[in-house]
């Protein structure tokens, strides 16, 4: 794959977005005037890198979404949605970016155009975190409502199935108590599990196709953030006390150790909360950012440190790991850079276009003739990502099969217990009418 892996983080006060070579760890050009909220930056198809806002309501800012491209440390694109937006999530082709509202409205936005595509309310509270499935069919949300919706973009984008339908999402999840704090989701689109954390101090394990509760882990403390092993044998969960804790996904759990069930180990260095994690391409450097302003790169299998990045100032709200294109050197891109950069995209509309209300939603992933050849391909039909979507849901979650699995296993323990237990009761009570007949036979023989 082309490009250097970095590591980039950005924070909750105006610290900038800071940018450090994952392997050799140096520092790349740190990005001006950032101040994102948790869940609040996403790198676009590797292309930009775009955030929202939380600045001071006062502020001009307040509530937009900016645009940075790797050369340049100022932002260079500025959009102003219809309300504040927190959580941001991008498709791996960079197609389209959806943002979550304080109002609980997702918003769902054409990135080579600009354009909203689509807006419905999803949650009676703020939207705190969003996450494409991995085959993008999906996009799963928390909330400050403490619920966890999984939304079908096919019901979203088809008119005729959503007036149909009683509800617009696929799956409600309602079990926490508190609000969301963190989702991610495995392998295998509709076939694959999810995990949500909940300031109730929970993690739980949710089977997409089944849409049933597989695991539920307590941990001794609220989990702000959470990575999924490529693997899908354990989860990583960042808490407030500092540790990362290691929870098992696929064992039957014990609870003879200090944790509690299901939680097999921990990671522990920082000082302060432990706000998001992010796993490198390899599967096994974990990156942490706390809130004591470090970012930890761990090795999970030696569970070390591998190498630790300080930010400008302030704690940390989000981590991306991803790869930088090499040609994103300021040199060689100034000269052909414009007014919003050649690989950055027109600020996103504010409101829905009534017109687009009518078209075909064949149409809203399209080719784009303003932008250079390596922006256009990452421009597929509908029909092209409908196949490959059709393709994915095929393939399941080997952790989900496995929990499904080992809850089958249980449930079959249970029924074995259970039947030698009514055997038990009917040979106790056989044995009872026995003794019965023969006292009653006894007394009419003395009589």
């Amino acid at each position: 794959m082309d490009g250097t892996e970095v590591v980039v983080a950005s924070s909750p006060v105006d610290a900038g977005i800071s940018c450090w070579d994952l392997q050799s760890g140096a520092e790349h050009l740190r990005h001006r005037s950032c101040a994102s909220p948790p869940h609040g930056l996403v790198c676009v198809a590797d292309r930009f890198l775009a955030s929202s806002q939380l600045r001071d309501s006062s502020s001009s800012s307040s509530g937009s979404i900016f645009y940075w491209s790797w050369s340049k440390p100022q932002v260079e694109v500025k959009s102003f949605p219809a309300e504040p937006i927190k959580p941001l999530a991008a498709n791996r082709e960079g197609t389209y970016i959806a943002g979550g509202g304080l109002s609980g409205d997702i918003y769902f936005w054409e990135v080579a155009s600009g354009r909203l595509l689509k807006k419905w309310h999803a949650h009676y509270r703020a939207v705190a975190c969003l996450v494409f499935s991995d085959d993008e069919s999906l996009l799963i949300s928390g909330a400050e409502d403490g619920c966890v919706r999984v939304w079908s973009l096919f019901m979203i984008f088809d008119d005729l199935r959503r007036e149909e339908a009683g509800h617009l999402y696929e799956h409600s999840f309602s079990e926490h108590t508190l609000r969301v704090t963190d989702i991610v989701t495995g392998y295998g689109g509709g076939n694959a599990i999810i995990v949500s954390a909940s300031e109730d101090r929970t993690c739980k394990v949710w089977s997409l196709s089944t849409g049933r509760l597989l695991r539920n882990v307590v941990f001794p403390s609220i989990i702000d953030a959470i990575a999924l092993d490529p693997g899908e044998h354990v989860f990583y969960a960042g808490s407030r006390d500092g540790k990362i804790y290691i929870a098992a996904l696929n064992a039957i759990g014990s609870s003879s150790n200090s944790y509690g069930m299901h939680i097999i180990g921990s990671l522990s260095d920082h000082s302060k909360a432990v706000t998001c994690l992010a796993f490198a391409t390899d599967g096994i450097l974990l990156v942490s950012g706390s809130e004591d302003g470090m970012i930890r790169v761990w090795d999970t299998k030696t569970r070390n440190i591998f190498r630790i990045f300080k930010h400008a100032k302030g704690p940390v709200s989000n981590i991306l790991v991803v790869r930088r294109p090499n040609d994103s050197n300021p040199r060689n891109s100034q000269t052909s850079s414009k007014k919003h950069g050649s690989f950055l995209s027109p600020p996103l509309d504010k409101y829905l276009n009534s017109s687009d209300e009518n078209e075909d939603a064949k149409v809203f992933i399209g080719h784009q003739t303003t932008f250079s050849k390596s922006v256009d391909a990452s421009y597929r039909s509908c029909h092209i990502i409908i196949d490959q979507i059709k393709e994915l849901q095929q393939q399941g979650s080997s952790a989900a099969n496995e929990m499904e699995m080992e809850r089958l296993k249980i449930d079959s323990q249970k029924s074995v217990q259970m039947v030698q237990q009514w055997k038990k009761m009917y040979e106790n009570l056989h044995q009872f009418c026995v003794n019965e007949l023969l006292d009653a036979d006894h007394a009419g023989v003395s009589n």
